[in-house]
């Protein structure tokens, strides 16, 4: 005997909620690893990294980071080398690499590099290494490529590749001297970091007011410096924004209201002045970043605790967004140090030191700054990195 069934035809309900099932399968198939699901993860929630340079035993402090710029504590993480206790007077102590897997820090207490591996879970220390001469205070990375700035002694710049487990090795006739050529105390060395297409390298120098490139031979390794005079006096810190310009800060000795910066368009090893010495009417211009569509320039004011942003021109031209300077405020004595941006670049965090905060800005369409809040950090604490 057999049993008979009776298939029912669906009804109009279930085959549209059938046909709807099927194509938001179809779709979210189509949407992974698609643009939109990278924009959606590139807006969403990140990290930010401090390091406290405590000579007893460095570390990095970590801070989950929401969608909506807001900062928690996420755990801390010894360098296992030793901080000075001190500011630095640099830029780029502590980076991420650009795929955001390896997180970089300096040891100036002593002369070595850590690097970390940066994972869902947190950090993870892969390596510490010798920095290649004495006091290294800012790093910089292009793929396996790295390079340290030295400060200490005659200062120097120091290459290093790495592996792909983390591991630092020196490498060989790679390391160049300062303007100084080897000879005498280091000239006021700030930052050191690879142009946009890695062919080169930029370090400035606060004392001597003066910009270096270097080219970058076979295998990586750093050519003799080439020599060009800053606009302004103290060259200080610098990012890169689009086709090849360089947007410095110049900090003028820290004179009150005197501060600046200026932008030169990188060629080869050569640089071009573009727009000279933009005043911020602000104090000690030392930091600053430049927004990922490279629109947006901000530069902190230790000595006047007020972020100055700038607009950068399709010709590198730099336009000042607020007539006073003063497009955010981090607190009176606050002296705002070290900045970095979120990967989005809708998030802008300043390390205010003398305060003993971060404080976060959102940056708005038109590059103003909305505060955000701040989270407390340690005395002492430099560096500042975020993703």
């Amino acid at each position: 005997m057999h049993t008979v069934y009776r298939i029912h035809p669906l009804s109009g309900v279930q085959r549209l909620g059938r046909q709807l099932l099927v194509a938001a399968i179809l779709l979210a198939t189509i949407l992974a690893g698609s643009p939109l699901q990278a924009q959606a993860a590139e807006n969403g929630p990140g990290s930010l990294y401090v390091m406290t340079n405590a000579p007893g035993g460095n570390a990095i402090l970590a801070f989950d980071r929401a969608a909506n710029g807001t900062l928690q504590p996420a755990g801390t993480y010894l360098t296992g080398g030793l901080g000075t206790g001190a500011g630095l007077g640099s830029q780029g102590s502590l980076v991420l690499s650009r795929n955001e897997r390896w997180l970089l820090a300096v040891n100036a207490g002593s002369d070595d590099v850590s690097v970390f591996a940066v994972g869902p879970g947190g950090l993870r220390l892969a390596d510490t290494e010798a920095s290649g001469g004495d006091q290294p205070i800012s790093v910089t990375i292009n793929g396996s490529l790295v390079y340290v700035l030295n400060a200490g002694g005659a200062g120097n710049i120091a290459g290093f590749s790495l592996s792909a487990e983390g591991q630092l090795t020196p490498l060989d006739g790679s390391t160049q001297p300062l303007s100084n050529g080897g000879a005498g105390a280091a000239p006021g060395p700030a930052q050191v970091e690879f142009s946009p297409e890695g062919g080169s390298l930029v370090v400035t120098e606060k004392a001597s007011n003066l910009i270096l490139t270097y080219a970058l031979g076979q295998n990586g390794r750093a050519q003799a410096p080439v020599v060009h005079p800053s606009a302004g006096t103290t060259p200080f810190g610098f990012a890169f924004a689009k086709q090849g310009t360089l947007v410095v800060s110049e900090a003028f000795g820290g004179a009150p209201n005197a501060s600046a910066a200026s932008s030169y368009r990188l060629s080869g090893s050569g640089l071009a002045l573009v727009s000279a010495s933009a005043p911020t009417h602000q104090t000690a211009a030392c930091w600053l970043v430049v927004t990922a569509n490279g629109r947006y320039a901000y530069t902190t004011n230790a000595g006047s605790g007020s972020v100055s942003g700038y607009a950068v021109g399709p010709d590198g031209q730099l336009t000042l967004l607020d007539a006073d300077g003063q497009t955010g405020l981090t607190g009176p004595g606050s002296g705002p140090a070290d900045a970095a941006l979120s990967r989005n670049s809708q998030f802008l965090y300043v390390l205010a030191g003398g305060s003993h905060q971060v404080v976060a800005f959102q940056i708005q369409a038109d590059g103003g700054l909305s505060h955000l809040g701040q989270v407390s950090v340690p005395a002492g604490t430099v560096g500042l990195a975020a993703r």
